[in-house]
């Protein structure tokens, strides 16, 4: 229940004395915010409360802005989504070579979004990512962009062992976005990412490509190209299907 919920509508009666609980609820909440529609309906018609007639307006938590149009309440507004739902957040160890998060794709969300930040490398390098115990398969192709020179460059890999550097590592930081389409999923896992490395001399990567196989997966490890990485924290967001 959140901080605005109510439990009930009072109707306060000539000469009643007022809480300053009463007065708070009162004066935050213009449009009465419940839980539920159970702890809605019991809010109107009981002693000491307003009664429920058409035009009051109430918002259900998970549910949105409704109005009672003298029968029944209706539904204006679909309550907020964040699209977006934290499933773990990973913190980085002191100069470790790779690190395994696990359990973090499951049959509650088709695709997911990785992201890594806070932390350093003990040199320039590239975090490579690998699905589960998986260690062929990986097809990939994009461009990096040079910083002080602007030239572009392609990357692609065929039939490899991970996807390559699909974090960015340096010695002022670690760095990177990436989406996985259907790791869990009986079917082919697809990958975007984009990462930029903190060295004027270096680049910034957009990259596409997909694991060839059909195998369902729920953990994966990101490895150091060479070199260590300390700190910062590797977040799995699920996205939501609908």
């Amino acid at each position: 229940m959140g901080a605005n919920a109510q439990t009930t509508v009072p109707t306060f009666t000539t000469g009643q004395v007022l809480t300053a609980d009463q007065q708070n609820q009162s004066a935050r909440t213009g449009v009465p915010v419940f839980s539920s529609t159970v702890t809605r309906d019991a809010a109107f018609g009981g002693t000491g409360e307003k009664t429920l007639a058409e035009g009051q307006l109430c918002y259900v938590e998970g549910t949105g802005l409704q109005t009672y149009n003298g029968t029944s309440w209706v539904t204006w507004g679909a309550a907020p989504s964040n699209g977006l739902t934290l499933i773990s957040a990973t913190t980085i160890g002191t100069t470790v070579a790779s690190v395994t998060v696990s359990n973090a794709f499951s049959a509650t969300y088709d695709n997911y979004l990785i992201t890594v930040n806070g932390g350093v490398a003990s040199t320039n390098n590239g975090l490579n990512l690998t699905l589960g115990a998986t260690a062929t398969g990986y097809y990939f192709g994009g461009s990096q962009t040079n910083f002080s020179t602007g030239t572009l460059g392609a990357i692609s890999g065929s039939n490899l062992t991970n996807f390559e550097n699909a974090v960015a590592g340096s010695a002022n930081s670690l760095q990177g976005n990436i989406y996985l389409y259907d790791p869990f999923n009986a079917k082919n896992t697809h990958v975007y990412w984009t990462n930029s490395r903190s060295d004027t001399a270096q680049n910034a990567r957009q990259v596409g490509g997909y694991l060839a196989n059909t195998t369902s997966y729920t953990a994966f490890t990101l490895t150091a190209s060479t070199g260590t990485i300390t700190g910062g924290t590797i977040r799995v967001y699920g996205l939501q299907n609908s």
